[in-house]
This record gives C-alpha cells, sequence and structure tokens, in this order.
C-alpha cells in the first residue's frame, strides 16, 4: 500500500507569505546548485551543510568553509539531495505550512520554522557528533511545521492519495492519524539502526524538528490561537482519485481574502537529508 497526503480540509485565513518564500528560497538555491559542476557542487554541499565533526570541535576546520558552524546549523536547511528530497519537503510544506503560519503570524513562523531547522540539526548532532557525514534538507524545519500541525489541528482531514495494488482512492483521513504514523516511522527508522554511520535520511533531525514544533507552539501561536481545533469535515470519507484531486494539491492553501483569478544528475558521496 502506498499513500501520499494532497492537501488538508482546512482553508487557510492569510496568505502565507512566509511559507511561499521558504519554498520558493529552497527551489532556487537547488536550480542554482543543480547546475554546478560535480566538483563546484560537491564543494557547495560541503560549504553550507551542516556537518557535526565540524561542529563538535571548532579546531576542526572545514577546508572548504570559513563559515562558522553555527550557521550551518540554519543554511543547510536549504539545501536538498536530489528532486525527490526536495519534492517530498515542499510538498509537506505546501500543505501544513499555510495553517501553522495563521497560527502564528508571519514574523513568528519565520523564527519558528528556522528555530525548528536548528532543533533538527542538533539533535541528529547529539545521536552523533563524530559524524563527518553532510546533513542537508529543510526535513527538520519541516518536521517542526508537522509537530506543530499536530497539537493546533489534530483533527483536521487530510486528503490522502492511497494505492492498493491496483485500486486507486482518496481518502480523508484525521491529522492526528497522518502525522502520528509518519512521527512514529521515524523512531522506528531509528530504533532499527537506518541511521547509521552509512548516509541516507537523518531521522534524528526529524524526530528533533518535531519535538522542537510541538514545544515552541504553545508559546509562539497567536493569542487566543487555541490548540486542538475541532475537524470541519467529515473523516474516512472515501472516493475515486481524479483530477480535481491533483488539482487542489497545488490550490488549496490560496487565502480567501485573494482576488479570485485562473491559474492557467549528477551523484554526491552518501549524505544525509
Amino acid at each position: 500500500m502506498f499513500f501520499l497526503p494532497l492537501f488538508d480540509e482546512n482553508p487557510s485565513k492569510n496568505v502565507p507569505l512566509v511559507t511561499w518564500f521558504f519554498i520558493g528560497l529552497c527551489f532556487i538555491i537547488f536550480f542554482y546548485q543543480s547546475n554546478l559542476t560535480n566538483y563546484l557542487e560537491l564543494k557547495f554541499i560541503y560549504k553550507y551543510s551542516f556537518i557535526p565533526f565540524f561542529f563538535n570541535d571548532f579546531n576542526n576546520q572545514n577546508p572548504v568553509s570559513f563559515l562558522n558552524p553555527y550557521l550551518t546549523l540554519v543554511t543547510s536547511a536549504f539545501l536538498h539531495a536530489g528532486w525527490m528530497h526536495i519534492l517530498g519537503n515542499m510538498l509537506y510544506l505546501w500543505i501544513f505550512g499555510d495553517n501553522v503560519e495563521d497560527s502564528m503570524g508571519s514574523v513568528k513562523f519565520f523564527v519558528f520554522y528556522l528555530l525548528c531547522a536548528i532543533g533538527g540539526s542538533l539533535l541528529q548532532y547529539f545521536s552523533n557528533p563524530t559524524s563527518d557525514i553532510p546533513i542537508v534538507g529543510a526535513s527538520g524545519a519541516i518536521a517542526g511545521v508537522l509537530g506543530s500541525y499536530l497539537i493546533l489541528y489534530p483533527k483536521a482531514n487530510i486528503k490522502v492519495f492511497m494505492w492498493v495494488i491496483i485500486i486507486i482512492r482518496t481518502v480523508n483521513v484525521p491529522a492526528w492519524i497522518v502525522l502520528g504514523i509518519w512521527i512514529l516511522g521515524q523512531f522506528f527508522s531509528v530504533s532499527a539502526g537506518s541511521s547509521s554511520d552509512g548516509g541516507g535520511v537523518a531521522y534524528f533531525a526529524h524526530i528533533g524538528g518535531f519535538i522542537t514544533g510541538m514545544a515552541l507552539t504553545p508559546l509562539m501561536r497567536k493569542k487566543g490561537t487555541p490548540l486542538f481545533n475541532e475537524q470541519l469535515t467529515s473523516p474516512w470519507e472515501i472516493s475515486k482519485a481524479n483530477k480535481s484531486d491533483i488539482k487542489r494539491t497545488f490550490t488549496h492553501n490560496r487565502s480567501s481574502s485573494l482576488p479570485s483569478f485562473k491559474r492557467t544528475r549528477s551523484s554526491l558521496p552518501k549524505f544525509r537529508k
């Protein structure tokens, strides 16, 4: 069985400018990175990624970077390892980011996002302080967004694309189930040893970001914004997947305050994402 979130049944009230900004910035940097030669791309990755070995001891100077290792806690969140990496991350930010930004306001959400990126990288660091594998990706920050969404809108319905052998359907699934399965998967992967020294996915960064997001949300939400909001639509509605579901994936977070209009490579050494 394969399932993929498409959109949530939880319209935002304001234009999610910061969410759009982070998505656009990640794609701009990825396009720039992808058009570099193999050598320059590798150098770019090592310069701006978070490498625990250099953070563990500042005497271990990164030979290709003069950046303070503390800065790489943030810069690494804007690098990605490939198309599947960035598309998966940006899909989740697109679906869940607008509502979290709504709950905090754009300025606080901007700070929140960066703090979650830092929290994710720090937990990955503490899991293996001497690792020399570069850590890249917005996953820690976006995991924080998911953690925030979980305690703000646990009963909001997520339209999920499901593919069981040859049967394709979309189902309304409560957010606490979708996000609960996601975070349990991260813990399971860690317990199974999937985040070893061999590179791959930085599961501890996901867990760290998620916990950071949950912890910060009660402190950073707007005054009067409740936790554990009620659901707006009925769960477990099953329907055939169609083009309108795909279209809503790209238009779901258009704010009601917006006017109506028509919307008409290379291989790298192992690193964590």
